[in-house]
C-alpha cells in the first residue's frame, strides 16, 4: 500500500483532473485504487459522483458520509477517529469524499501542530488523523494504491495531509507564477518533514501509530501544454525548460548548473496533452476522457483522440508505478 500526493500550491493546473484520470488509469491496469478527497472544495468528488448520489449525500445535513464522518468524535473533543465512509466507484476504485465543512477543522489542526510540541497526546490523535483514517480505509478495502487530492494552499490541511505522503507528485503549468510555486513547494515540504520528524520523538502514547512524514518528492508533470508535431511547442517550452533547474535545486535541494530540458529530465514523469474537447464530453458521461464510447459522442477525430489519451495516461501511470517500484528496491 502507497500513499501518493498530487500537490501544487499554484491552482488551476489541472490537478483534481489529473487525480481522476490517474485513478482510473490505475484501476484500468488491475490496481485498487483508495482515492481521498481532502481539498475542501470536493472538485474530485464531485467527478466521480452523480448529481443525483452527491445529493443524498450532502443534503442530510446531520450526517454525511464523507471524511467530515470520520473526523467529528475528535473535532468535538468527545472521541477518536471513527473508520470512513468508503464509496464504492467500481471493483478496483474506492472514494473517500471530501466536504466543504472540512475547512472547519483548520485551526484546530494549526494548534495542534504547535501542542504536539508539548507532548499532548490529543494534539498527535489531531494531526495524525488524516493518515490514520486513510490507513484504516485503506487496508478494508484493500487497496494497493491511496491517491490524495488537496487544495493549492500551505494551511494546516494540506499539512496534516502531506505527512500521511509516501510520494509527493507536482502537477506543473508552464507559466511565471508556477515557477515561482515550485520554489515554495520544495522549501515547504522540506520544512514540514523536519519539523514533524521533531515532533514524534515527543509522542507520549507509543500505541499511537503515526506517519512517518516521509512525502518524497516523486517527480513533476507538465500539464496542458501545445502540440506541434507531436512535440510541445516553443511558447511553453520557454517557460517548461526553466522546471528542470528549479526542480533540482529547491525542491530535491541538489546543486546543478547544467541547463536539461524538459523532454530529457528523469524528474519529469509525463507531458500531458490537454485534450480540450474530450473534457465536457467526459463530464456529461462520468467517465475519464480514455473510456469514452462512441455512444458518448466519441466519433470520428474524437474518437482517434480517445486513443491517444489511452496510450498518454497509460504510459504516465506505469512510470509512476515503476518508479515507485524502483525506489522502494533500495
Amino acid at each position: 500500500m502507497k500513499t501518493i500526493a498530487f500537490f501544487n500550491n499554484k491552482g488551476g493546473v489541472g490537478k483534481t483532473t489529473l487525480v481522476y484520470h490517474f485513478t482510473y488509469m490505475l484501476a484500468e491496469l488491475g490496481h485498487r485504487c483508495l482515492a481521498v478527497d481532502l481539498d475542501p472544495q470536493a472538485n474530485l468528488t464531485s467527478m466521480f459522483l452523480t448529481d443525483e448520489r452527491l445529493e443524498d449525500i450532502y443534503d442530510n445535513e446531520n450526517s454525511r458520509p464523507t471524511i467530515l464522518e470520520a473526523i467529528k468524535p475528535l473535532n468535538k473533543g468527545i472521541s477518536d477517529i471513527l473508520p470512513a465512509h468508503v464509496e464504492r466507484i467500481n471493483d478496483n476504485i474506492g472514494l473517500i469524499a471530501g466536504d466543504l465543512e472540512l475547512s472547519l477543522f483548520e485551526d484546530k489542526l494549526s494548534s495542534s501542530w504547535e501542542n504536539c510540541l508539548n507532548r499532548d497526546e490529543a494534539a498527535f490523535r489531531i494531526v495524525s488523523s488524516f493518515s490514520r483514517i486513510i490507513s484504516e480505509a485503506s487496508k478494508r478495502f484493500n487497496a494497493d494504491y491511496n491517491i490524495i487530492d488537496i487544495g493549492p494552499n500551505f494551511g494546516a490541511i494540506n499539512r496534516a495531509t502531506l505527512i500521511a505522503a509516501d510520494y509527493v507528485i507536482v502537477p506543473m503549468s508552464t507559466d511565471l507564477f508556477a515557477l515561482q510555486g515550485l520554489k515554495n513547494l520544495g522549501n515547504r515540504l522540506e520544512n514540514w518533514h523536519s519539523e514533524w520528524e521533531y515532533r514524534v520523538n515527543r509522542n507520549p502514547e507509543p500505541s499511537l501509530i503515526l506517519p512517518d512524514g516521509k512525502m518524497a518528492p516523486l517527480g513533476y508533470i507538465v500539464m496542458q501544454h501545445g502540440i506541434k508535431e507531436s512535440r510541445p511547442v516553443i511558447s511553453y517550452l520557454n517557460w517548461a525548460n526553466r522546471i528542470p533547474k528549479i526542480f533540482r535545486q529547491y525542491v530535491l535541494k541538489e546543486s546543478t548548473t547544467n541547463s536539461i530540458t524538459v523532454e530529457h529530465d528523469d524528474n519529469c514523469i509525463a507531458l500531458l496533452k490537454h485534450y480540450h474537447s474530450l473534457i465536457p464530453m467526459a463530464m456529461e458521461a462520468r467517465k475519464p476522457i480514455f473510456l469514452l464510447k462512441p455512444s458518448d459522442g466519441a466519433i470520428g477525430a474524437h474518437l482517434g483522440a480517445v486513443r491517444s489519451s489511452y496510450a498518454d495516461f497509460k504510459q504516465f501511470t506505469q512510470r509512476v508505478i515503476n518508479d515507485i517500484s524502483i525506489r522502494e528496491s533500495k
